[in-house]
């Protein structure tokens, strides 16, 4: 299955299944990144963290280690 960290700049995917556990599930809910939720990623740190998205109309960085639990399909 492919996460949000796969995905490339300037292509949309959308969520299939969040993982995780209790505060930290509940913690991506509450940034309105849900089951059947379109993500665009905008922009990668030189780095690679954080992952800068476009969800629900909103502009919002993820670190790497939250996207990984976020798996996604094109």
């Amino acid at each position: 299955m492919k996460t949000l960290k796969d995905v490339k700049i300037g292509k949309t995917a959308k969520v299939v299944k969040l993982r995780g556990e209790g505060a930290l599930k509940r913690r991506i809910m509450d940034m309105g990144i849900t089951k059947g939720v379109e993500i665009y990623v905008r922009k990668v740190a030189p780095l690679g963290d954080p992952i800068e998205i476009m969800v629900r109309g909103y502009e919002l960085s993820l670190r790497k280690e939250d996207a990984e639990l976020i798996d996604v399909e094109d």
